[in-house]
């Protein structure tokens, strides 16, 4: 998870778009190695496969845990009618980790997993995503009207929500984490560059060199920054030991960075001026994909909430 957490790193630096790309491929594989099932690891793995996770629902928005949709049994298989939203690499993944309520499911938290090919008919990628932040990752909503059989299932009946909460959780929440940390070194990288290159030649010295404010700005940038890696490291060191607490980090990384990432970015931009409303130094895209992290399930207010209920002692849900 370690070399995960710095290898999303390093992508979230270049381009915020492929490394969700990636997180989301490690999230759907390791779902997928954690199938009873492991002839369908063994399969996604030798065809060196794209995978990705549609999780998200409309109907229960970014409650990602709890699908409406339901699965039946019919005469030929299992019978998926899932209408999906923000599914990364949509139409262009080759296997989907799809959600499901389970069959004959009574509560939200009654799901199964399935493991659903790319081009299978039935299934459909609705529109292009065109959005603020994250331009490259198609995260588009999806239709997933199929017939499965059984060898699809990734988990036992009803055991999607453990699934859901035990592997792919703790997964996307380190490489969130990362991915927003990412943005704000990149962030803090461009502002340093335009700050002290860029001159303010009648007083004869850089932005930085002559502008008290903007110094302050890199100082905070570089305090998030440098407290974001300290958070991720704690937590990814408390997971390594498996420390009683360890979950309570990896709540936390993901609302700890991205939040972060969107302070440090609202100073890139403010310290850099006009110019980080141009393309050529990158501050803006910066801006746009650190705000995504925030709203993206789980949002950081539900993690407040679930981090609250740990510290109070009460259950999560």
């Amino acid at each position: 998870m370690r070399e995960f957490a710095d290898s999303t790193r390093r992508f979230s630096q270049a381009c915020t778009s492929s490394a969700m790309i990636y997180l989301m491929h490690v999230c759907a594989i390791q779902v997928i190695a954690g199938a009873p099932n492991k002839y369908l690891f063994e399969k996604v793995k030798s065809e060196r496969a794209l995978s990705t996770l549609a999780f998200s629902e409309k109907g229960s928005r970014s409650h990602f845990w709890a699908p409406v949709s339901r699965a039946q049994q019919n005469g030929k298989g299992i019978q998926i009618n899932a209408n999906k939203s923000f599914v990364t690499s949509a139409g262009r993944a080759d296997y989907y980790v799809l959600s499901s309520g389970a069959i004959g499911g009574k509560s939200a938290t009654d799901s199964t997993l399935y493991l659903v090919k790319g081009g299978t008919s039935g299934v459909e990628t609705l529109g292009e995503w065109k959005g603020l932040g994250l331009r490259g990752n198609s995260s588009a909503a999806m239709t997933f009207a199929c017939t499965l059989d059984e060898s699809s299932r990734l988990t036992e009946e009803g055991g999607g929500f453990k699934a859901m909460l035990d592997i792919a959780l703790p997964w996307f929440q380190i490489g969130s984490a990362a991915v927003s940390i990412g943005i704000a070194e990149a962030a803090l990288a461009n502002t340093l560059k335009h700050t002290t290159s860029a001159r303010l030649e009648h007083m004869g010295g850089s932005l930085a060199e002559i502008v008290p404010e903007i110094r302050a700005r890199l100082a905070r940038m570089q305090l998030a920054v440098d407290s974001s890696r300290a958070f991720l490291d704690q937590t990814l060191t408390k997971i390594e030991a498996q420390a009683p607490d360890a979950m309570l980090g990896v709540l936390g990384a993901k609302a700890v960075a991205s939040e972060n990432a969107v302070r440090v970015t609202d100073e890139a931009m403010r310290a850099c001026g006009g110019a980080a409303f141009g393309s050529q130094l990158s501050v803006e895209r910066h801006f746009r994909d650190a705000r995504a992290a925030s709203v993206m399930a789980p949002t950081t207010e539900i993690l407040y909430d679930f981090i609250g209920r740990a510290v109070a002692g009460l259950p999560l849900f």
